[in-house]
This record gives structure tokens, sequence and C-alpha cells, in this order.
């Protein structure tokens, strides 16, 4: 275990993991987890304060999953099982540093985002990681 979290905080994730990618197949949604829990690891950036998988899904502005159907309603058993194996630090790259993703739709994805180097692109989310030498948190576990 790599993160402190209550049985409510993964089925949260399970919820989020399926809200924001759903149609990327459990890979997509096991890569989401990871930005989740590098968000609850790191004490950089707008993520200084946010230390629980709680805290991380519900600040302000960052998942707009939090908004739909799929988030709302209980998660199946596959998605808590693809929750557990992020919470027991399973990682996925291009996800693997990643703080950030977002899909562009039919764009590509952009070198950087939020002055944040591109880790990498999986079906249709672009991944990106701290710059060089910040965040070490992610980088050391």
């Amino acid at each position: 275990m790599i993160l402190s979290y209550t049985s409510k905080e993964k089925d949260l994730l399970a919820r989020i993991m399926r809200a924001e990618a759903l149609n990327e197949g459990d890979l997509g949604m096991l890569m989401v987890g990871d930005v989740v829990v590098n968000r609850a690891l790191v004490s950089c950036y707008t993520f200084a304060n946010v230390n629980t998988i709680y805290d991380v899904i519900y600040q302000p502005n960052q998942f707009v999953g939090t908004d739909s159907s799929l988030f709302q309603a209980t998660p199946t058993n596959l998605e808590k099982n693809l929750a557990q194996r992020i919470l027991n630090g399973e990682y996925y790259y291009p996800a693997t540093n990643a703080l950030w993703f977002y899909a562009p739709g039919s764009n590509s994805c952009q070198s950087t985002w939020y002055s944040q180097p591109l880790a990498g692109k999986y079906k249709n989310h672009c991944f990106y990681k701290p710059q060089a030498g910040q965040c070490s948190e992610i980088y050391d576990k």
C-alpha cells in the first residue's frame, strides 16, 4: 500500500476512474487512477494540500467526471478491483509520473500543458508529468 485510504475512498477512486476513462478500457481507467494517487502523494503545485483520495477527487476544477452519472453510480466489482490494483502500487506508462491528463478530442496532444511536459498518450488521453526536479515524491516511489 502506497497511500492510506478508506473503503469509501477506494469506491471514489473506482468511480472517478470509470467516469473519466470508461471508453479507454481497463488500462485507461488504471492510468486515471495513477494520476489520482500521484496527486495525493505529492506536495507540489496545487496539490500540496490534497493528501487523500477524497481531497484529490473533490479538489475544485480538476475532474469533470465528478459531474457525470457514471461517477454517481455504485462501482462494479471489476472497477473496485482496478482501484485496488492502483492502491496496491501498480503504475502504467505514460501515467507513471503524471499529475495531469486531458482528452483533446480529434486534436493531437500538446507538447506541454500548463507548462508541464507531455509524458505520452493512451487512446484519447494525453498525460503530463511535472518538470524535471519537481514533485520528487512520485519519482521516488
